[in-house]
């Protein structure tokens, strides 16, 4: 629990005074209290008890569109669990009515949910409004914040920053969502300044914030499944070798799998049925090796296995390390 407060200071005798009112003499006797200096997004507050979590994010207004958005509103739990969250609370959120029921509900109200009692409910159900558009707006801001304050491991009390938030959105595969606005801040670049005359010399090519972010974000290799594809409903369907720049370029920046020394290339799977006249094993089919056991491989495969391993031994552990580090996804 924390309290904004005014002191008064008396630097002769050395001793500040508060002035905490009835209210909050309970923060006091429980013993020793940390003081600290206001941080800018609590400056603006007046004194008293501060909220338990004040969340500056709420205030940003081009984080509006993230918040509102289906697929953040998704990864977050849906429009169920903002419902579910809602439920917790026994307050009806319409405070224009001076009589209220005992029982409440939950109103769905674009862009979520509000909390309301029987009688305001039937009163505004079927409407629209601005005023009930904003307390929804609330309602789902303050959810997804606690939802990624919980999902982040923070307590309940944590300012949520925006870099923070960023890096939720990446772990959801939201990445694309952030706005340029949104990712030069979170990345920490300085707005570009243009003068009124500049020189062709003094004119620097830059990323934008959101195409490097996603260039960070994005895996090596995103697998996708087709369920219907042509080839299945045919009787001998002609074979498409499976091919993959990224998957290859990254496989030779590993250590080689018999002496973790930097690898040379990429090895195509030979043997077991893979390659052949004009064509080799498709590049998901493939290990990092090193010159020097890249070469003792194809002079003798026979001999290679049997001192370092068969090949679709040593593939599939290259495989289950790329799937659980992420790189093949």
């Amino acid at each position: 629990m924390r309290a904004l407060l005014t002191p008064e200071v008396a630097p002769m005798s050395g001793v500040v005074l508060f002035r905490p009112g009835n209210e909050l003499l309970w923060l006091f006797r429980q013993g020793r209290v940390v003081i600290e200096t206001p941080s800018e997004a609590i400056q603006h507050l007046p004194s008293g008890l501060i909220p338990e979590a004040h969340q500056p994010l709420k205030d940003n207004v081009s984080m509006q569109a993230i918040f509102e958005n289906e697929r953040v509103i998704q990864r977050a739990g849906g429009l169920n669990g903002l419902d579910s969250w809602l439920e917790r609370k026994f307050e009806c959120q319409w405070k224009l009515n001076d009589w209220h029921a005992r029982d409440f509900t939950v109103m769905r109200h674009a862009p979520g949910s509000i909390r309301l009692c029987y009688g305001c409910d039937n009163q505004l159900r079927e409407q629209t409004t601005e005023r009930l558009a904003g307390i929804a707006r609330q309602n789902l801001v303050q959810w997804i914040l606690e939802r990624v304050n919980i999902e982040l491991g923070f307590n309940s009390d944590h300012t949520l920053t925006l870099p923070e938030f960023c890096w939720w959105m990446v772990r959801k595969d939201l990445a694309d969502l952030i706005p340029e606005s949104v990712a030069s801040k979170a990345l920490r670049m300085k707005p570009e300044s243009h003068s009124s005359v500049m020189r062709e010399s003094e004119i620097i090519p830059s990323l934008p914030a959101t195409e490097i972010l996603q260039e960070k974000a994005k895996k090596i290799v995103a697998v996708k499944v087709d369920p219907e594809t042509p080839e299945s409903f045919m009787l001998r369907p002609k074979r498409r070798r499976w091919v993959n720049e990224n998957w290859t370029r990254w496989v030779k920046s590993q250590l080689c799998v018999c002496c973790n020394k930097q690898a040379d290339d990429p090895h195509h799977l030979i043997g077991h049925g893979q390659g052949g006249m004009g064509t080799k094993a498709h590049d998901l089919f493939v290990i990092p090796l090193c010159r020097a056991h890249h070469d003792e491989l194809h002079a003798d495969p026979v001999a290679f296995e049997a001192k370092h391993g068969d090949q679709l031994v040593l593939l599939f552990r290259f495989l289950d390390r790329a799937l659980a580090i992420g790189a093949l996804a």
